[in-house]
């Protein structure tokens, strides 16, 4: 039934909970396929994988491969009908698969299910936790439409049967920092998506991610530019342009409320980076409104620095 493909990259310290988190819930070899798929690892993440032994496959990539490369390889190699990929930081809380596992077995037209998220941070503390998208489980109405204006969910809240996967295709290596949020709009428009409100997975959130990283450059903004225009393919053709423009004039004030963030934490190549791309992405009354602000801001911090304040 179900193939938990752990993709892996230095989280030596991190991946013994991610795979123990999975085998507290673990059902047998018979049902359950768990592998640990490591992107060439250089610290003891493979060893610390192997070290669970016979129950947890490891596999291990001839050449570092990347995030997208990675998820190919973990879709590839599942057997199971339902597959979970589940970052080697991230983990999943009781009942997961129990409850995941049950809509996608009686429904078979749903092409893929998901519950809410905590997010963590390095430290384990629950920092947030995603939205409500309905008070109890069930098929989402025009999921598709919502999900193409946002990002809403994180990989290891979602659960995608193989054959959606093998009809539609893997994660667009076009995109790396919204590999994910392409994937899960392209599944939305074309199969019902359950929702389970129940939050029964972690994802953590820490320094060194690759979202923090594409943060000081810009480049998660201009690759969420990149994930709109292939979104937009998916969607019909009568509301694409429509969510395409909303869609962008959201990342564009998400990357201000970013930049004001990184502005005030004292990372100002962050700030003047999420601000250029932000101006590169909608030029909405209140993107710019949002743009002239930061900059004012910068331009303060800038002064106050000078004379010696900070």
């Amino acid at each position: 039934m179900w193939s938990v493909m752990i993709p892996a990259y230095n989280c030596e310290e991190r991946i013994g909970t991610a795979i123990e988190s999975v085998l507290a819930q673990d059902p047998g070899p018979e049902r359950m396929q768990i592998e640990v798929v490591d992107d060439r690892s250089t610290d003891g993440t493979a060893t610390v994988a192997a070290g669970y032994g016979d129950r947890v496959t490891l596999h291990r990539q001839a050449e570092n491969r990347g995030n997208v490369g990675n998820f190919n390889t973990c879709i590839a190699r599942s057997r199971g009908r339902l597959v979970h990929l589940l970052h080697g930081d991230d983990a999943v809380r009781p009942g997961f698969y129990e409850r995941l596992e049950e809509p996608l077995r009686e429904r078979p037209e749903i092409g893929a299910a998901f519950c809410r998220y905590i997010a963590i941070d390095g430290d384990d503390n629950w920092t947030a936790i995603s939205a409500l998208e309905s008070a109890s489980p069930g098929v989402l109405d025009d999921w598709a439409g919502k999900l193409a204006l946002g990002q809403r969910l994180q990989p290891p809240c979602m659960v995608v049967r193989r054959s959606t996967y093998e009809r539609l295709g893997g994660f667009d290596d076009r995109v790396v920092y919204a590999e994910d949020w392409e994937m899960w709009t392209r599944i939305a428009a074309s199969y019902p998506v359950w929702h389970d409100p129940a939050p029964l997975a972690l994802y953590r959130v820490h320094e060194g991610t690759v979202s923090d990283r594409t943060l000081r450059t810009g480049s998660n903004v201009a690759d969420l530019r990149r994930a709109i225009a292939i979104n937009r393919e998916a969607l019909p053709a009568d509301r694409a342009g429509a969510i395409s423009r909303e869609a962008l004039r959201i990342a564009a004030l998400t990357a201000i409320r970013r930049g004001r963030r990184r502005l005030g934490a004292g990372d100002t190549a962050a700030a003047a980076a999420q601000q250029r791309e932000a101006l590169a992405t909608s030029r909405s009354p209140r993107v710019l409104a949002g743009v002239l602000l930061l900059q004012v801001l910068r331009i303060r911090r800038w002064i106050l620095a000078r004379l010696g304040r900070r």
